[in-house]
């Protein structure tokens, strides 16, 4: 099998995607290689081919939430196999041996390869990663809906398991886009009351078919200031700067303001307005096995990302189209190499 993988690469920061080609050498022992179906398209995509965190090596191939088939196995490949169909997330190795690792937190890993930084992605015909991190699918699982479950679902499924959510839980959930439409469902089928804050009104009703109790206007304080006290855990997605004393109100008494989306300034958070022993917390995507979790959980109660596909050679459409906003609510590519 040849070494030789065909990408769609950006050369520079807010560059357009071009064919590329890269060897990508001998498989590792432990690697897999996997032929990419579909692969679903990020915001972090955007920030990293636009360099927005100052961290992009450049030619850059993105695509962190990949599916595909494993084609090939190192020699000391475990508990994945040839023919199994398998997701790739954001991250694609962990060292295996410190105590995070050892204890299940391989997110947490100091040695934790990531899966667009500093090697290239699923934007290609073919994807690599250690053995651990190809997580398989179940079989009736839709393989094009799936990839985006391997970083917008996971993010946000992640702390409803680690934080040992109740099901009697009053959750909100700021931000219905790519990550928060996936959040309503989950919250709505793990048993929670919940509230959507959007600034889009006009989506009440399809929001409410996504599982949402309610919905508030992100943009109207005094829609929140009304809601005051009430939520036990507050869940954002948005990577923009708020009203956060408005929404820490909102928390009930131990109640929990858990970010998610990379917001660019420091949130103030004044001592008196957390005395009630609220928190404000925040996660990355999820570790192996809380992914496998997750799949389990969309494959019992019938959970699936709401897409647009495009052909992957139709991958700079695709990414004006979600620069636009208008994407509902996470846009896949399909390979067409």
């Amino acid at each position: 099998m040849s070494n030789i993988i065909k990408a769609y690469a950006a050369g520079a920061a807010g560059a357009e995607f071009e064919p590329f080609e890269f060897d990508a050498g001998d498989l590792g022992e432990e690697q897999v290689e996997i032929k990419v179906h579909s692969c679903g398209i990020c915001h972090s995509d955007l920030s990293m081919r636009n360099n927005d965190w100052q961290m992009t090596e450049y030619p850059f191939v993105g695509g962190h939430e990949a599916i595909g088939e494993i084609i090939a196995a190192g020699s000391r490949v475990k508990g994945v196999r040839v023919g199994d169909k398998v997701g790739l997330g954001w991250n694609s190795g962990s060292c295996g041996h410190c105590e995070q690792c050892i204890s299940g937190y391989q997110i947490l890993c100091p040695e934790l390869e990531q899966t667009i930084v500093n090697r290239h992605g699923g934007f290609a015909d073919r994807v690599r990663c250690h053995w651990s991190w190809a997580i398989k699918l179940p079989e009736s699982m839709d393989m094009l809906k799936a990839g985006p479950l391997f970083c917008g679902g996971i993010t946000v499924f992640n702390p409803f398991y680690q934080y040992d959510v109740s099901p009697l839980a009053k959750v909100g959930v700021i931000g219905i886009g790519g990550l928060g439409h996936l959040a309503l469902k989950f919250a709505d089928k793990w048993g929670c009351d919940v509230t959507a804050f959007s600034s889009s009104p006009e989506k009440t009703d399809e929001l409410i078919a996504m599982g949402a109790d309610r919905v508030v206007n992100s943009r109207v304080d005094s829609e929140i200031e009304a809601i005051r006290g009430s939520l036990d855990m507050i869940i954002s997605t948005v990577n923009v700067s708020l009203n956060w004393d408005l929404f820490i109100d909102a928390l009930a008494p131990k109640g929990r303001l858990h970010l998610l989306g990379a917001t660019p300034e420091p949130i103030p958070v004044g001592m008196m307005q957390i005395i009630q022993q609220k928190e404000v917390s925040a996660t990355a995507t999820g570790s192996p096995s809380v992914v496998s979790k997750m799949l389990e959980f969309c494959d019992r109660h019938e959970i699936e990302t709401q897409i647009e596909k495009f052909p992957m050679s139709s991958i700079n459409e695709a990414f004006a189209h979600l620069e636009s906003g208008k994407a509902r609510y996470r846009i896949v590519l399909e390979n067409d190499f």
